[in-house]
């Protein structure tokens, strides 16, 4: 081997800032110090604990609960503005619609979302007469704004 080349081999101690334990092994520095050892780290142990720094845990579980105080909130209010007995008046599709869904017996919103369907269906609000694209889509639009679930 060459001279000069190679770096000092040192009978280096190495200690765990965890646990404390103390062991030697063979190294170019002169003394080592780990943050976890096989003596205490959790995979060795068996032993399952949450290290919780700066109460990351608790941030997180509060953010938790938050988010589902608002999905709760969310749901309760598109409850309130989605009732089924809602008069079809407030649709806002035009006095003439209006009273033609009337004369065939659609006289409030679930009345409609009950119509609503395939197009070849005789009991569509399709198959009335005076009643078109137009104004279903426009109903559809209405409705979905509303907050009303639409398959279509």
């Amino acid at each position: 081997m060459r001279e000069g080349i190679h770096p000092v081999w040192h009978e280096t101690p190495v200690r765990c800032m965890t646990c404390g334990t103390t062991w030697t092994t063979g190294s170019t520095v002169e003394s080592l110090t780990v943050e976890i050892c096989s003596n205490c780290h959790p995979f060795y142990t068996g032993e399952q604990r949450i290290v919780d720094t700066e109460g990351r845990v608790d941030k997180f579980m509060k953010r938790l609960q938050q988010r589902d105080e608002i999905r709760t909130a969310l749901d309760n209010a598109a409850a309130e503005r989605t009732p089924l007995d809602l008069p079809i008046n407030d649709l806002d599709i035009g006095a003439r619609y209006t009273n033609i869904l009337e004369s065939n017996g659609i006289t409030v919103v679930s009345d409609v979302l009950d119509r609503l369907g395939d197009e070849d269906d005789e009991n569509s609000i399709l198959a009335i007469q005076g009643i078109g694209r137009k104004v279903v889509s426009d109903m559809k639009k209405n409705l979905r704004a509303r907050g009303y679930e639409l398959s279509s």
